[in-house]
């Protein structure tokens, strides 16, 4: 049986009807849950030592932001989970491979989710000659 490196998926939560701290209060919320998911191997706040352009830190962490280590057969577990308690709010994820490919999602529905879900089995499975650059290629976020 082959081993498998874990996969880091940071999840960024962008409800426009919530303000910051909310939004603080929703990522907190969230953490223990996350770590309950089959296959999350560990999950954390996102410290704000490398803060993306757009985003807002507090106390040493970034506003809306929690980063989580998963198996990738569990991958389908994760976004299940999330798309059980986020189906009808804005949801950007990011996964990233230990070779250092990684590939940006959102989701805002369950039909979104769905779809975002089979991205991300497809770049899973898709581990040699892959399009999708270290750079995000094709993808939605900003990166800078």
């Amino acid at each position: 049986m082959a081993t498998t490196s874990n996969l880091q998926v940071t999840i960024s939560l962008s409800d426009p009807d919530l303000d910051e701290q909310e939004l603080q209060a929703e990522v907190e919320n969230l953490l223990p849950q996350v770590r309950e998911v089959d296959g999350v191997e560990q999950a954390d706040l996102v410290a704000a030592t490398e803060t993306p352009r757009s985003a807002k830190a507090f106390g040493g962490f970034l506003w809306g932001m929690l980063s989580a280590e998963i198996k990738p057969a569990n991958i389908k577990t994760l976004f299940g989970f999330l798309s059980d308690r986020f189906s009808n709010k804005p949801i950007k994820l990011v996964l990233k491979t230990p070779d250092g490919r990684e590939l940006n999602l959102e989701a805002g529905s369950r039909k979104e989710f769905e779809f975002a879900m089979q991205q991300a089995q497809d770049f899973l499975n898709n581990t040699k000659n892959t399009s999708n650059s270290k750079d995000g290629e094709g993808s939605t976020a900003d990166r800078g």
